[in-house]
């Protein structure tokens, strides 16, 4: 692929925009360096609406644990993403907004 495609998921999650830049497989991206992502719109009601980073992370709530231990702040709970898995914001303890996403299995024998 390595062509840019966006896909709208539609009102039922925020009219968030899945952007896809490179081909991927189990593992990820396959060309080193080679990231996807998204965007949603701003909106009053969510905070710090900037781009950031999102770590994939084996288990969400372990690591919104270890998040908080390090003196970083949750922002809200994790969120099931459909099709993508479950997502969550933070501020680490520099103050930086970073996200991270609990993927779903992906490949031949997901389910």
């Amino acid at each position: 692929m390595d062509s840019l495609q966006t896909r709208l998921l539609g009102e039922d999650m925020g009219n968030y925009v899945v952007v896809t830049t490179t081909d991927t497989n189990e593992a990820g991206p396959t060309k080193p360096g080679a990231i996807n992502g998204g965007f949603y719109g701003k909106a009053p009601d969510r905070p710090m609406q900037y781009p950031s980073v999102v770590i994939a992370v084996d288990d969400v709530e372990r690591a919104a644990q270890k998040v908080v231990a390090a003196g970083g702040k949750m922002l809200g709970d994790p969120m099931e993403i459909p099709g993508v898995g479950q997502y969550v914001a933070f501020v680490d303890p520099e103050g930086n907004r970073v996200s991270m996403l609990q993927p779903l299995p992906r490949g031949p024998n997901a389910p």
